[in-house]
């Protein structure tokens, strides 16, 4: 079984200067890229990466949507680490606390998923790689 490998990022870029830079936008791309690349990545997570984001944003009118979704996106990370072979060490609620006290997010998932792309050693973004499990 193989996926296609995902972009390795900047986490200061991701975290801070893109969106500074683009009012906020760009963790709206970021978060549909990442959620997108789990679909990629491993076939067998199911992931609208476009609901994913109307989650976050337009979630918020119900309150609980944007909470699960980046719980849930925690949980693909995790899952992708293990299909990459590794230990699953992303923990989506700590995800969620930094989402919830300083949207601190996107810091620690991108984090995360450059270590599965730092394992695969210099492959380019859309690349087969092969899936542990």
């Amino acid at each position: 079984m193989s996926g296609r490998a995902g972009k390795t990022r900047n986490i200061f870029l991701v975290w801070l200067i893109w969106p500074l830079i683009t009012l906020g936008i760009y963790h709206l791309v970021w978060y549909y890229k990442v959620n997108r690349e789990a679909r990629e990545f491993d076939s067998r997570i199911e992931v609208n990466p476009a609901m994913a984001v109307l989650a976050v944003t337009v979630g918020w009118l119900i309150i609980v949507p944007p909470f699960v979704s980046v719980y849930n996106t925690g949980l693909r990370v995790a899952r992708m680490q293990q299909s990459a072979g590794m230990e699953r060490s992303c923990n989506p609620w700590i995800g969620l606390i930094l989402y919830i006290v300083a949207v601190l997010f996107p810091l620690y998932y991108q984090h995360e998923l450059n270590q599965i792309w730092a394992r695969y050693q210099n492959v380019e973004e859309g690349e087969q790689v092969p899936l542990a499990a």
